[in-house]
Formats: C-alpha cells, sequence, structure tokens
C-alpha cells in the first residue's frame, strides 16, 4: 500500500514519532498482555495447563520491563507443539508451516498499519536497525497463537509440509472472526482497528486500543484440522 493513503498521513506520522515514551511502554504492555491471554486461551482449547500464562498475564508491568513475553514462550511452546519442539526460522516441517503464516499475519498487519496513517518502520518494542516493520511485529503479537493452533492441527493429522492445501489453510487464518467489543469481526478487520487506535492514541495522547479477546476454545481447537 502507498504511505499517502491516509487523508492526515503527515500529522498522524509526526504523532507516532514524537509519541512519549510512557505512552509507548503502556501500549506495549497491553499488547504483551492480548498475547499471553491469546496464549492461555490456546492452551486451554487442547486442555493444557494454562493457569500459569493467566498468572504472567496479571503482571506485566509497563514495557514489559520483566520480560514476561519471553517467559510466557517458555512455558508455551511445550505445551503447544511439543516437549521435543524448538522454535527455528532455518528449521524445515512445522517451523516452516509458521514462518509461512507468521508472514501473511505480518503482511495484513503492515497493510493495516499504513491505512492507518502509520510507519511500520517505528515500533513499540522492536527496533532492529534493519526491520523495516518493527510496528508490524509489535502489533501482529496477540494474533500469533491462532496461527500456532493452526499449525498444530495440520501437524497433528500429518501435514507438516509448506505445500498449496497447508498455504490455504493459514492464509485463511485472516478471515477467523475474533471478539472485539459488542460484536465479532475478522482478523483483518481487528487489525485495521488496532493500527487506527493506535494512531489515534498518538495523536491524543491518551493510549486506547482496540485489542481483541480470543475466540471461544472449539474455534481455537478446530483450526487447521
Amino acid at each position: 500500500m502507498p504511505l499517502e493513503g491516509h487523508h492526515a498521513q503527515g500529522a498522524r506520522l509526526r504523532s507516532q514519532w514524537q509519541a512519549k515514551t510512557p505512552l509507548v511502554k503502556q501500549a506495549w504492555k497491553q499488547v504483551v498482555v492480548a498475547k499471553v491471554k491469546m496464549q492461555a486461551a490456546a492452551l486451554d482449547a487442547h486442555a493444557a495447563a494454562s493457569a500459569p500464562l493467566h498468572m504472567m498475564a496479571r503482571k506485566v508491568t509497563s514495557g514489559d520491563s520483566t520480560n514476561l513475553e519471553a517467559q510466557a514462550a517458555r512455558y508455551y511452546w511445550p505445551l503447544m507443539l511439543g516437549d521435543e519442539f524448538r522454535r527455528n526460522r532455518d528449521a524445515p516441517d512445522i517451523n516452516s508451516l509458521l514462518n509461512y503464516g507468521y508472514t501473511v499475519l505480518r503482511a495484513a498487519t503492515a497493510r493495516a498499519i499504513v491505512a492507518a496513517g502509520l510507519h511500520p518502520t517505528i515500533g513499540l518494542h522492536h527496533s532492529n536497525r534493519g526491520n523495516a516493520f518493527a510496528l508490524a511485529d509489535d502489533l501482529m503479537e496477540p494474533f500469533r497463537p491462532l496461527i500456532d493452533c493452526a499449525v498444530r492441527g495440520l501437524s497433528f493429522r500429518g501435514r507438516t509440509q509448506v505445500d498449496a492445501e497447508t498455504k490455504q489453510v493459514l492464509a485463511r487464518l485472516i478471515a477467523l472472526d475474533l471478539p472485539l467489543g459488542d460484536g465479532q469481526t475478522s482478523v483483518s478487520v481487528a487489525l485495521c482497528k488496532l493500527a487506527t487506535s493506535l494512531g489515534q492514541s498518538f495523536e491524543t495522547g491518551r493510549l486506547s486500543l482496540a485489542l481483541p479477546a480470543p475466540p471461544d476454545a472449539l474455534t481455537l481447537a478446530g483450526l487447521g484440522s
């Protein structure tokens, strides 16, 4: 999408760049809390012990200064994909499926960010100097467990290769409905609402993020199957 796709592009980009550190840190905290809650819901859907994640979600501090996101990940992955699983972007099979799913999600997030008049390079937390999509990597975090559930479902059916079928299953996730506010909205629309709410928060100086809630356990358990 072109960077001139928003009617107030200049003002919104300035407000993003000039956002105060406390607001940025609180935004990242809310994103991490939403991600850990989604991870907990994913474990609940697969009858795994999620209580530690619910506890971690309540303890996240501003800017996630105690790095509870990483602690939650260490607890989450063995229960989601097995004790032998190790997340490695260069590994085949399950890791390749995760890579593909995350790439689709990242692209949808980047489009939503640009449509909201923000720049995807200026992140809340991710800040690698070579990362042109740091904000996309931030805002996609709460949605990642949806990919994880679908990959788990595919792997249980013996589908661990990135092929036409698995690509279709993973790409369709951006149309999955999630609870948001008083209704349901697709992942792609939820991403747009989240990016727009962040842009408005930057402009007003008051944080109000439109973060989705996890779908029901039956929906999560059925992803990829």
